[in-house]
C-alpha cells in the first residue's frame, strides 16, 4: 500500500442490498481495509434519490446527485476508485478529470455481452467503445483474473492491473454437508437468475438426481413455471449457503460473460467441483481434474465432474484470500499528489 493512502473514496453503483459478485468483493475490501485503519467513503446508490433499473429492479440508478462534487471535496481523499461503471461512476470520473485527481476503475462485469444478449440491436463493439472511454483515464484498472485482462487488451483497453478474489474459508467448508438434501446427485447453481447466466443450457439438460437453483433476479418466475422439476430456493445467506455448496454433487457454473465468478471458489472451498465452459471466468479457476471440468458440452463437463475425488478439492485454491486481494487494491491505487489535496482545502464545489 502507498504510505500516503490514508482515506479513499471508493465509488460503487453496485451495493447492498444486492448480492453478487461485485458487492462481495467490494465489503471484503473495504472490510480489510478499515482494519488496517484506513478511512474510506462509500458512495452508492442509496445515498441519494435513486431508481429500478430497467427490467432489472433490484440494481439502482442514483439519478439526482445533490452535494456529490462537495462531499467529494470535504472529504479530502488520498485516492479515489471508480468501481462500476453506472450513472454515479460517470459523475465522479467527470469531477475527478475536473478537478485533476487521479482515479483507479475496477473492470467486474461484462456489459458489452450483456447488454447485446438483452437487447441484440446494440453491437457489443459500441458498448466496448463506450467502456474504452470510460475506463481510458484511469491511472491503472483493475481485472480479477489474466484471461479477462487479455480480452480487454485485444479491445484495445491499457493501464490494467490484477486484483484477484477470495473465499471466506472458515465459513465455506466441506464440514457443512449434509448427506440427505435432496435425492442424489444434486447438480447445484448459486448467482444472479437472470438472462446473462445462461441457465437454460444448464436447466434443459437431461439429468439424473435434482438441479438446484440459489439467488434470485428478474427471471425467476419464468424459470419456476418453465421448470417445474427444478428446486428453485431463492437467496441463501451464510452458513444455509455453505450448506448448499457442501451438499451438492456437483457446482454447475453455465455462464459465458463473468469476468470471474466469486461462486467458483466458495464451491469449491466447500469441496465440490466445478462444471463450467471453457470461458473466461472458471478457466482462471479450475484445474482440469482436480477441482472441476471444462468442456464445450457442459453435460459432459457435469459427468467428468461428478466423478471427481472430493477429499483433497477444498485444498485446491490455496491463493484465493480477501487478505491477499484486498493488499492488491490497495497496493494499486493512484494517490492524489500532495498539492492537489492541499488544494481541497480551499475549493467550493461548482456544480
Amino acid at each position: 500500500m502507498k504510505a500516503s493512502i490514508q482515506r479513499i473514496t471508493l465509488v460503487t453503483d453496485a451495493w447492498q442490498p444486492q448480492v453478487n459478485g461485485v458487492v462481495t468483493t467490494l465489503n471484503k475490501i473495504v472490510e480489510y481495509a478499515r482494519a488496517q485503519g484506513i478511512e474510506i467513503d462509500i458512495i452508492h446508490p442509496n445515498n441519494y434519490p435513486n431508481i429500478p433499473l430497467p427490467t432489472y429492479p433490484e440494481i439502482r440508478m442514483a439519478w439526482r446527485t445533490q452535494g456529490l462534487e462537495q462531499r467529494l471535496i470535504d472529504f479530502r481523499p488520498d485516492a479515489v476508485h471508480i468501481a462500476t461503471e453506472g450513472a454515479l461512476g460517470w459523475k465522479v470520473r467527470r469531477l475527478a478529470i475536473k478537478h485533476q485527481w487521479p482515479f483507479t476503475t475496477g473492470y467486474h462485469t461484462k456489459y458489452p455481452e450483456y447488454i447485446h444478449q438483452r437487447w441484440p440491436i446494440i453491437p457489443a463493439n459500441w458498448v466496448y467503445a463506450l467502456m474504452r472511454r470510460f475506463h481510458k483515464p484511469a491511472k491503472r484498472t483493475f481485472t480479477p483474473a489474466e484471461s479477462i485482462a487479455q480480452e480487454l487488451l485485444n479491445h484495445g483497453f491499457s493501464d490494467l492491473t490484477l486484483m484477484s478474489r477470495g473465499v471466506d474459508t472458515e465459513l465455506f467448508h466441506p464440514n457443512h454437508r449434509v448427506d440427505n438434501w435432496f435425492q442424489r446427485p444434486i447438480y447445484l447453481y448459486v448467482g444472479r437468475v437472470a438472462p446473462e447466466k445462461n441457465l437454460p443450457a444448464f436447466l434443459d439438460l437431461e439429468l439424473t438426481g435434482t438441479k438446484v437453483v440459489v439467488g434470485k433476479g428478474p427471471d425467476l418466475d419464468k424459470l419456476k413455471q418453465r421448470y417445474p422439476a427444478v428446486q428453485f430456493l431463492g437467496p441463501q445467506y451464510g452458513q444455509a449457503l455453505a450448506q448448499a455448496y457442501a451438499s451438492a454433487d456437483v457446482f454447475v457454473f453455465p455462464s459465458l460473460t463473468d469476468t470471474f465468478g466469486v461462486v467458483n471458489i466458495e464451491a469449491i472451498a466447500c469441496g465440490t467441483p466445478v462444471a463450467a465452459y471453457p470461458v473466461t471466468g472458471p478457466k482462471d479457476i479450475i484445474t482440469e481434474g482436480i477441482n472441476g471440468c471444462l468442456h464445450e458440452d457442459l453435460q459432459t463437463a457435469i459427468e467428468k465432474a461428478l466423478t471427481l475425488p472430493r477429499a483433497n478439492i477444498h485444498k485446491s485454491i490455496p491463493q484465493y484470500t480477501w487478505a491477499g486481494a484486498a493488499q492488491q487494491f490497495l497496493d494499486n491505487l493512484a494517490p492524489i499528489p500532495l498539492t492537489q489535496r492541499l488544494k481541497m482545502h480551499s475549493i467550493k464545489a461548482t456544480s
